[in-house]
């Protein structure tokens, strides 16, 4: 039975961790680097340690000492958050070496959905559709040419460890496939030590649509409904949405079958994502899996009622989900906007510094979850991600407009922010219909700035 749990990240999910353990009867140990030694989280806690130096290879990348940590406090567990080593099979079997219970999947599933090109493969074998491409890992560039030809340009090449963006390249003809491919390689052995990339049929702005999942060690495996996360700059989530508003009765069945069919196929047994990409024709592909909590899992949150948090510490215990899928109602709409410490005027630079003044909005409806307060001092080592904020309303529209009301209500003074940024999303026809894709950020934000609006 887990006691006491140390939290192996920082930031707004530390944060949020630490609030489910107070309302499980948790103690919870806080880790942080020295350029975190005010943050909230450390406050917020029952203990905390300090584990080495600001950047991030010299703390929360540095497995010995979380475990070293982890140990010498008594806990029983060690909750990963997102980001940093979440998905390392790595760690999570040092973890489990060491006598404690890694909150996540077991280590065998992490590696097997964390290699991007198996991964493909044991979503045929589910009978899962999965983007036409290369069976397995490409052996040299004339390999991937070869294919590349026969499919048809424009095709993605991409790092078979890889995530985040990194290790990918878009290939729209033959003269730049060279190039692209080495560019890929490269960028995949610097990112994740491992060149291996893989190539699939490059689907021009389609909807990023992913599944949400909860598992026990039990063989018990739910979805909690999707969301829509299609706003998108450079491969990052700026907004997501939850449900996703284009999506037919049948087409979203047929998806949240899949995703629960790819989950059970591979033994899942913790929370969990199944993206997808909804093409033009409706139909949808598996892009991947993330083998931990999500960034945006709160919209989940507020159209199901269920608490991912909780239960993702709960399955790592070895206890029995306490849903049936019957259970799990949807209602209403959710929204959520990242709030990031970044200057738009500059190509959305990152703008860490000194908050001097901050007001959070409330009221039925809206959710912040953040780690920031009036006075705290934004490091420049980290994510530049400092709040997310949340809204739910029985519609879309009505969803949208508290989500504007909230916005204009958020100050945070002191450094630069993207709030403005995604208040004038909000208002965008194309956004408030849902017709919206994977290409439409970076072409709004092309528009903003021929307008003058960020200059």
């Amino acid at each position: 039975m887990i006691q006491k749990l140390c939290i192996a990240n920082r930031g707004e999910i530390a944060v949020r961790i630490i609030r489910a353990c107070k309302e499980m009867g948790i103690q919870s140990v806080a880790l942080y680097s020295t350029a975190d030694k005010d943050a909230l989280h450390t406050q917020l806690a029952d203990e905390a340690i300090c584990i080495g130096g600001p950047r991030v290879n010299e703390s929360y990348l540095d497995m010995n000492n979380i475990i070293q940590a982890a140990c010498s406090t008594g806990c029983d567990a060690i909750h990963p958050g997102f980001g940093f080593l979440s998905e390392n099979p790595k760690f999570a079997r040092l973890v489990q070496s060491c006598g404690l219970i890694f909150v996540g999947p077991d280590p065998e599933i992490i590696e097997k959905m964390g290699n991007k090109s198996k991964a493909r493969q044991m979503m045929m074998e589910a009978n899962v559709p999965v983007i036409p491409g290369s069976k397995q890992i490409l052996a040299d560039a004339q390999e991937g040419l070869v294919l590349a030809k026969s499919m048809g340009f424009p095709v993605i090449i991409k790092a078979s460890s890889g995530g985040g963006g990194r290790g990918m390249r878009i290939v729209r003809d033959e003269d730049t496939y060279v190039a692209n491919f080495k560019a890929a390689k490269a960028e995949a052995m610097a990112c994740f030590g491992d060149d291996d990339v893989y190539m699939e049929k490059y689907l021009e702005n389609p909807k990023h649509i992913e599944v949400q999942l909860l598992a026990d060690k039990h063989g018990n495996v739910i979805h909690l409904f999707e969301r829509d996360c299609s706003f998108q700059r450079r491969n990052q989530k700026m907004i997501e949405e939850a449900p996703c508003h284009i999506l037919d009765d049948t087409t979203r069945q047929e998806m949240l079958d899949a995703a629960v069919r790819a989950a059970k196929y591979v033994g899942y047994n913790s929370v969990g994502t199944i993206e997808f990409l909804l093409d033009k024709n409706n139909h949808f592909y598996f892009m991947e899996m993330n083998t931990r909590v999500q960034v945006e899992h709160p919209i989940s949150e507020m159209i199901t009622g269920v608490d991912i948090i909780k239960e993702q510490i709960r399955s790592a215990d070895g206890i029995v989900l306490k849903y049936k899928q019957a259970d799990i109602v949807r209602q209403g709409y959710a929204l959520e906007c990242r709030i990031n410490a970044e200057n738009i005027a500059h190509d959305f630079a990152p703008s860490p510094g000194k908050i001097n003044f901050l007001h959070i909005p409330g009221g039925k409806g809206v959710r912040s979850d953040s780690a920031v307060y009036c006075g705290y001092e934004i490091p420049p080592y980290y994510d530049s991600m400092i709040l997310k904020l949340i809204t739910f309303a029985p519609t879309r529209l009505a969803c949208i407009k508290k989500m504007r009301s909230a916005l204009s209500e958020l100050i945070i003074d002191g450094v630069h922010t993207n709030i403005e940024f995604h208040y004038l999303v909000l208002h965008a026809p194309k956004f408030v219909e849902g017709k919206y894709d994977t290409g439409f950020a970076e072409s709004y934000i092309k528009e903003l700035v021929a307008n003058g609006e960020f200059i």
